[in-house]
């Protein structure tokens, strides 16, 4: 058995040894900016000159779904739309509006097959989300059925989510959720259409309502929209007997009657 001084050494060298496979791999394939090619300090990162093009979140925003204000108002002024119909989930947040250079990342992420900006995403997500990820028991994705999930290869928010519990040192369930029917892409239906296209699509899968019960849930998706989706996934969560369900996204579509900044 290992004792506290060799363990101190070993992970040393484990360290040592990382930097120096980092070094070398740098040397021959320089870490890029997330939209350019212009060279970055590390893997993950945005220039300088496409840092602004990213409209990201903060204060003030609504507590509730987390959409931002136009103008400063008091803390923890709730929004009208929150107050008018109350959402399933606790809290949601999201890391960048989607638009300008923020649509241009998830759309390379999502649809460019650039896979590998999961962990620099992950982590915009990790500081708009921080409250969120340390109150959680367990991080899960929003589930793609099978058949698109076969068409598109990969899916995005279970690599986000991944990425995220990695990050956060938080356990992942990507079989928590599942989508036993196909739905049609969402993108233009408008939110009752949302809503009617998504009734019955997604569900607690079979033999996991143990693990949703009490449990305090991060659910992860690339882009939150009219929320169709993930309030779906949310209410499955809680008629399992979901604690708590809060909703981190990457992106966020804000649009100008909800008072975008």
């Amino acid at each position: 058995m290992l004792g506290s001084h060799d363990s101190f050494v070993l992970h040393g060298l484990r360290h040592g040894w990382r930097r120096i496979w980092r070094g070398g791999v740098d040397a021959l394939l320089p870490p890029q900016c997330m939209l350019c090619t212009v060279q970055v300090d590390e893997p993950g990162r945005l220039c300088l000159n496409c840092w602004p093009s990213v409209n990201f979140i903060a204060a003030p925003c609504c507590p509730v779904c987390g959409i931002p204000y136009a103008v400063p108002v008091p803390d923890a002024l709730v929004c009208g739309a929150c107050l008018k119909q109350p959402p399933p989930f606790a809290r949601a947040r999201a890391a960048f509006i989607y638009g300008g250079g923020g649509r241009d990342l998830v759309l390379r992420f999502k649809r460019g097959d650039r896979t590998d900006l999961a962990p620099g995403l992950a982590m915009l997500m990790r500081n708009a989300g921080a409250a969120l990820l340390a109150d959680c028991d367990v991080i899960l994705p929003v589930p793609l059925h099978r058949w698109r999930l076969w068409r598109r290869r990969f899916n995005q928010s279970a690599l986000l989510a991944q990425a995220l519990g990695r990050i956060a040192d938080r356990p992942v369930r990507l079989d928590l959720l599942e989508r036993p029917r196909p739905t049609r892409s969402l993108g233009r239906l408008n939110r009752t259409a949302r809503q009617r296209e998504l009734a019955g699509a997604i569900r607690v899968a079979a033999g996991r309502a143990e693990e949703v019960r009490g449990r305090r849930l991060l659910l992860v998706d690339d882009v939150f929209t009219t929320g169709a989706t993930v309030n779906a996934c949310c209410r499955a969560l809680r008629r399992a007997g979901a604690a708590e369900v809060t909703v981190l996204t990457l992106a966020r579509v804000v649009r100008a009657e909800q008072g975008a900044i």
